[in-house]
């Protein structure tokens, strides 16, 4: 059965509910669950036997005996969350109260194919397991948020475009992490793996209608909708940089849409128009860069950014305008409560950032009545792996 589909029992409720808040007296209990008295005590007892839940002290007095509070217990399991992206891996290591525990991160260049990928990160499990004196037995599950396009029931990362190292097409990565690791694994796209990380760290808020946009090499989107993320018939993450901006625009690759957002606001389109500025002796990036126009890299640019070369700025501003315009695009269209911006693009400078979201409301239809709240998240760098591994943690059998 597939369990996010099946009604939740009531210990997986009263579980979830003290993981969240962090600690709840019976009576918080019976007032959030209308379960007769008798039925929560037994079921706090028996949680309490499965060193699910401990109890953590005693509670404030409401004019009685001071309430035992009940926390959940951290060391009844852990787990792993991965992120693959395209220019980086990250392996985050959490307890069952969803503590970081350990993070490693490595770069995704020409060698690291699946195979030296799934190798390097058992070797790191093994490694962490061993500094923390944990068992793999205690470990719970493996999460995995990867670029896309996926099939997420099979475990198959299908044909991501942009991968350094070949060997990116039908890769069947949960099959290849469970036989290297033993840990039971699930797939999920990296955007909606970075939600499910912020959601979680904004949980004490509670926003349920939040909308993310990564902004990096290329661009990739989640939303979540009372609480739940919003998944497709198919899973093309990447599908919001096909989204026409400019009806006879540009377009950044074969098979791609002319004038589509990822022309314009993407690592790769920053690229392509310094470059292709630099072969006409525009810019002045001869001159700043030293370097052929094929070999100028995002790197580059950014350097030329933080030093204040006039067409680096024009060029950062120009695609902050553009990703605004999508942005505002998508608020328009769902209506988020919350925004939260990621990816190199929007970490690469405050100015860009705060182009971007003020373009964004200049464009929002019903502005200033209507105003979603900008951010650039609690997670950052850490959120895919991060909501990985929440993902094992909201599955785990109780």
């Amino acid at each position: 059965m597939n369990r996010a589909n099946r009604v939740p029992t009531s210990k997986e409720l009263i579980y979830r509910h003290i993981a969240e808040q962090g600690f709840a007296s019976k009576a918080e209990l019976l007032d959030r669950f209308r379960i007769p008295s008798s039925t929560l005590t037994r079921t706090l007892e028996e949680m309490t036997a499965d060193r699910l839940i401990q109890a953590s002290g005693l509670g404030p007095s409401s004019g009685g005996r001071r309430p035992i509070v009940y926390e959940t217990n951290p060391a009844f399991g852990y787990f792993f969350g991965l992120e693959i992206s395209r220019s980086h891996a990250s392996l985050g290591f959490f307890d069952v109260r969803m503590n970081p525990m350990s993070f490693t991160r490595w770069r995704m260049d020409e060698a690291m194919t699946p195979d030296k990928l799934i190798a390097h990160a058992e070797k790191t499990i093994k490694a962490i397991l061993f500094d923390h004196k944990i068992e793999p037995s205690q470990v719970k599950g493996f999460g995995i948020g990867a670029v896309g396009p996926l099939d997420r029931e099979q475990g198959v990362v299908l044909r991501p475009l942009h991968f350094a190292a070949p060997g990116w097409q039908d890769v069947p990565i949960c099959r290849m992490a469970e036989e290297a690791t033993g840990f039971n694994s699930h797939l999920e796209n990296g955007a909606n793996a970075a939600l499910m990380g912020e959601r979680w760290a904004l949980r004490r808020s509670n926003p349920q209608h939040m909308l993310y946009v990564h902004a990096g090499i290329g661009l990739r989107s989640a939303m979540m909708s009372n609480g739940r993320i919003v998944h497709g018939s198919i899973d093309l993450e990447g599908a919001v940089g096909q989204m026409i901006i400019q009806a006879d625009g540009t377009r950044l690759h074969e098979g791609g849409n002319f004038g589509a957002l990822e022309a314009y606001a993407s690592i790769q389109a920053l690229e392509k128009q310094a470059q292709a500025q630099a072969k006409l002796g525009r810019g002045g990036w001869a001159e700043q860069l030293r370097l052929a126009p094929e070999q100028i890299r995002y790197e580059d640019l950014l350097q030329a950014l933080r030093q204040g070369h006039p067409a680096a700025l024009e060029l950062f501003d120009g695609a902050a305008v553009y990703l605004g315009i999508g942005l505002a695009n998508m608020i328009n269209m769902f209506h988020p409560e919350t925004v939260i911006l990621g990816g190199s693009l929007i970490y690469s400078d405050e100015r860009f950032y705060k182009t971007a979201i003020e373009t964004a409301r200049q464009n929002v239809y019903y502005y200033p009545m209507y105003q979603p709240i900008f951010t650039k998240g609690e997670l950052r760098e850490d959120a895919v792996a991060t909501g990985a591994a929440l993902m094992m943690w909201r599955s785990m059998e109780i």
